[in-house]
């Protein structure tokens, strides 16, 4: 079991959703956090519903500028949960340059900038715990997912790689691969959404997780494992069953 009384977390993308529900699990938790996005008005009615200390801190995961200073201002921390994401649906018919690009920018580069500036305090103290959020959506691409599977897929390798080159050192890293939540993400998507969770339930599955030692865990459980056996399926099986028309 992690501790958590005393500790100190920095969640970027906290203003809403799931990132928004985890600051209130953790903050009842003991934890004393630092909470991100890119303004401030959600996050300041945030922290004044938070039962715990927290503090504001402004940043855009897409600008190295941005992202360099709130490293800066947030200081030492104890640990990291990566939340922010984009989830515009582009077909690969209807590709958008400037959108594909951005959901990179934000879901998987932006992942990269924030952790390239806590990982070398925390190998150096030989202490430290980052948590990113993927998604199902990782395993395998989906209907006009071009840009948000890629790039989900992309932050789940990476999550990988880090945790493999971590091991046995005192810098934990962990992955989640949600499924639905109930967001303003899902707001323009027209497919079905089997299993939908609330951010509180959703939020709940990541805080359970993070109290273990274990490194991945994909949610709601029995959905997920049709995306996760969905890596051993044939393309023409694996499309019959995501891609038909």
């Amino acid at each position: 079991m992690r501790e958590w009384t005393g500790k100190r977390y920095w969640l970027v993308g906290a203003s809403e959703g799931l990132g928004r529900s985890l600051a209130h699990t953790l903050s009842r938790a003991g934890v004393e956090l630092v909470v991100s996005a890119r303004t401030a008005d959600r996050l300041e009615s945030l922290v004044e519903e938070l039962p715990g200390p927290a503090s504001i801190v402004t940043i855009d995961v897409a600008d190295s500028a941005s992202v360099k200073a709130a490293a800066e201002e947030v200081g030492e921390i104890d640990g990291m949960v990566f939340l922010a994401g984009l989830g515009t649906l582009i077909k690969t018919q209807e590709w958008d340059a400037e959108k594909v690009e951005q959901l990179f920018d934000v879901n998987l580069t932006g992942a990269a900038r924030v952790i390239g500036q806590i990982i070398k305090p925390m190998v150096d103290r030989n202490a430290g715990h980052i948590v990113l959020t993927g998604s199902l959506s990782a395993y395998r691409g989906l209907p006009a997912a071009i840009g948000y599977s890629a790039s989900k897929a992309g932050l789940m390798s990476l999550a990988e790689s880090m945790h493999g080159d971590l091991k046995g050192t005192g810098v934990d890293v962990q992955l989640v691969n949600p499924g639905y939540i109930e967001t303003r993400m899902q707001d323009d998507n027209p497919y079905s959404k089997p299993f939908i969770m609330t951010p509180d339930a959703a939020a709940q599955e990541v805080f359970e997780h993070m109290t273990t030692d274990n490194f991945h865990k994909a949610f709601p459980f029995g959905f997920s494992l049709l995306f996760r056996a969905s890596r051993f399926m044939p393309t023409a099986v694996y499309e019959w069953i995501f891609f038909r028309r």
